[in-house]
């Protein structure tokens, strides 16, 4: 029995809903701006009004989509096994998409990545027992520019059985990437039922959605395939300064998604998801790091959380350029706050430098934070009364517990494992083992890892059909 699970709230019901109302009347009033051609047709059909290419979307027209918008998402591992769901306050972990740039942990240098950078990434992720879902995490560069999306995706199916957070760069990417997806499973209709992917999509604000991003959630809904929304207002730049003010915003542009989405078909799993951020006034950057950027988050999720929605935030990234001290405060608290908040996928692990630059040290790292983040998540357990009073009677004959039944019974439950990542040693120990830094340690476990071999290995005929079509695409180009 769970005595408690610790939460934190940064809105009350009133402000909510005030929120929410006022981000129904920005799209009423203000309107949406939209590019893309069949969008417009979709609008076309409601007779929703416009003035050229903004779009004013009615409340009423919100309040219906709303209703059809599925409140859990369940993802499948690439064998078609149940992996995790998105729903209530279920929280899982990927590393974040689309770093162009890595940190090369042998020789410590930020440079641009290649596709083996992005292997080695993705089968050490399968290994993390934290990072429930891989990212197409990196950008890489030795691939044509034309197949840098769907390319990504074909690597991660073969390297990671884990289900994957992905998106498109160009609108013809997505019936790419549909068919890499359709070859681990046996039809659409199993696709949709047994989803192995989610993508990305953008909106650029403020109040704006894009050809492409329109696009990719619109051929996603078609396909049941679940899009999640990741909204980037930029406060004192692209978004009001006030967070309350960046929050409304992000909830108007999500909305707009939500009404596009159920549009295109009824029904369609999205999640509320976002990368918002504060413009840092000294340095004129969009530190992710910043309390007041993962406080937009918390709002955007508690937002996302009464419409009864899978959320998503970009959490427990930092804007340090190394694994180093700012990198665990600010992944830690991330990490951390987004726990207690119980957003169902947060990106960020791994990341560093305004979410530009990926590193598999600090991936390993994060893994640990998650792990004790999930431990607190857990709550304190009520294993029966009294709690404390028999096993105290027992100490009168021992002299010690820790040979004691309900020791030897409990401490894997109560207490988190940490791994050798993770320094307890006595100081004599550590010494003797090299006085190894966190890096260090990160180091050594990397090279074990990228030697381990996967936990779920790729069939040979998957393998085979997945290589076949992505040397049929890039003979194209």
């Amino acid at each position: 029995m769970e005595i408690l699970r610790p939460k934190i709230q940064i809105l009350d019901e009133e402000h909510k809903e005030k929120i929410f109302n006022e981000a129904k009347t920005i799209l009423e009033t203000l309107g949406i701006f939209i590019e893309n051609h069949e969008a417009k047709e979709l609008f076309g059909k409601e007779g929703i009004n416009h003035d050229e290419n903004r779009y004013f979307i009615p409340s009423d027209l919100v309040e219906k989509a709303l209703k059809t918008v599925p409140s859990e998402i369940k993802l499948f591992d690439r064998e078609g096994k149940e992996h995790l769901s998105l729903s209530k306050d279920e929280v899982h972990f990927d590393p974040g998409s689309a770093a162009i740039l890595y940190l090369d942990e042998a020789s410590g240098e930020i440079r641009s990545p290649l596709s083996n950078d992005y292997v080695r990434f993705s089968k050490i992720t399968e290994h993390l027992k934290y990072i429930e879902a891989q990212s197409t995490a990196i950008v890489y560069q030795d691939v044509p520019k034309l197949a840098q999306d769907w390319h990504r995706l074909y690597l991660a199916l073969k390297n990671c059985y884990k289900p994957v957070i992905t998106g498109t760069f160009r609108k013809e990417s997505f019936s790419i990437m549909k068919e890499f997806l359709l070859t681990c499973r046996l039809s659409e209709n199993d696709l949709a039922k047994k989803p192995l992917a989610i993508f990305d999509a953008c909106p650029s604000p403020p109040l704006k959605w894009s050809d492409l991003t329109t696009q990719s959630v619109i051929d996603a809904a078609k396909s049941m395939i679940p899009s999640e929304f990741v909204s980037m207002p930029l406060a004192g730049a692209s978004a009001p300064i006030s967070l309350i003010g960046s929050i409304t915003q992000h909830c108007a542009e999500s909305l707009a998604g939500v009404v596009i989405t159920q549009l295109a078909r009824s029904g369609a799993p999205i999640i509320w998801g976002g990368s918002p951020s504060i413009l840092d006034m000294k340095q004129g950057t969009t530190p992710m790091g910043a309390i007041e950027t993962m406080m937009i988050n918390l709002g955007d999720i508690e937002m996302g959380k009464l419409l009864k929605l899978p959320t998503h935030a970009y959490m427990s990234l930092s804007d340090s350029k190394i694994p180093d001290a700012q990198s665990g405060l600010e992944a830690g608290m991330g990490a951390l706050l987004g726990g207690l908040a119980g957003v169902n996928m947060i990106s960020g692990p791994g990341m560093l430098d305004f979410e530009s630059t990926q590193s598999i040290e600090k991936l390993i790292i994060d893994n640990e934070i998650v792990g004790m983040v999930k431990r607190l998540i857990c709550g304190i357990k009520n294993y029966g009364e009294p709690f404390a009073m028999n096993i105290l009677k027992d100490y009168g004959e021992r002299e010690e517990l820790l040979s004691h039944s309900t020791t030897l019974k409990l401490f894997r439950k109560e207490f988190f494992i940490v791994s050798p990542i993770i320094d307890r040693l006595t100081r004599d120990s550590w010494k003797n083992q090299g006085s190894k830094s966190i890096r260090k340690r990160a180091r050594s476990e990397i090279i074990k890892l990228i030697n381990t071999p996967p936990l779920k290995p790729i069939e040979t005929g998957l393998s085979l059909e997945l290589d076949n079509l992505a040397t049929m695409y890039l003979k194209a180009i």
